[in-house]
């Protein structure tokens, strides 16, 4: 039976996406795991508007089967398996949603945001694909999609508290002031260690090729699992 995750976040204490926390605590096979994103508003969900969302797991068969339950006349299911990507794209776009916020706060406007945006799914391409993702599935649902429905909603808890810390309240002020976990300010932190763990390793490796006397070729990124088949069929 599959396993599903519904959370965007990483582990604080270790970096672990959610997943890969779930395989660990429950000693699971990982082609047991699925995740679901996306750009879900939950409100919106529940008033039966038209969303469309990502299944992603490492065993095709596993994502198929949960797409197929999570599907009905007004939320459609996409699937891949590219779980790396799907995760961090959860994780990384409540990040710019959180900047779009104080973005709104201080009061700036149309082009501070869309620059924001804009770079910003370059940034999150960036680091998922250095963590093993596919660029592909940044530009899709998991990243993109749900990165334009966290940044402009008002139902959006991350761009809530960036709005509020753009208006000047303390980190501590918006957290007491916030009815609902904001994700975005607790992923802040094992973010950026991630980034330096990635950053120090890129320093490593260079070392080792200019004592090696050589540079290698520069790594491709890998191709995406072609989506345009793979969602459910009504």
């Amino acid at each position: 039976m599959p396993i599903v995750s519904l959370m965007k976040g990483i582990e604080r204490r270790t970096g672990l996406r959610m997943s890969q926390v779930l395989e660990q605590v429950l000693g699971c096979d990982p082609a047991r795991i699925a995740v679901a994103s996306g750009p879900n508003l939950a409100l919106e969900i529940a008033r039966e508007q038209p969303t469309a969302a990502v299944v992603a797991s490492t065993s095709q068969e596993t994502a198929d089967a949960v797409a197929r339950r999570a599907r009905n006349a007004y939320f459609r299911t996409f699937v891949n398996t590219d779980v790396i990507g799907t995760e961090f794209g959860g994780v990384l776009k409540n990040l710019i949603a959180v900047a779009i916020g104080i973005v709104d706060g201080v009061g700036y406007g149309e082009n501070t945001k869309a620059s924001i945006i804009t770079r910003g799914l370059v940034e999150m391409t960036d680091f998922a694909v250095a963590q093993g993702a596919h660029p592909e599935t940044l530009h899709g649902l998991a990243g993109l999609g749900d990165l334009i429905a966290t940044c402009q909603s008002p139902l959006s808890r991350n761009n809530t508290a960036g709005r509020l810390l753009g208006q000047g309240y303390s980190l501590q002020d918006v957290v007491k002031q916030m009815n609902q976990t904001a994700e975005g300010l607790a992923s802040v932190a094992p973010v950026l260690r991630a980034r330096a763990g990635l950053a120090r390793g890129d320093a490593h490796r260079g070392a080792g090729q200019a004592r090696a006397g050589r540079r290698d070729e520069p790594a491709r990124h890998r191709p995406a699992p072609d989506h345009r088949r793979r969602h459910t069929e009504g």
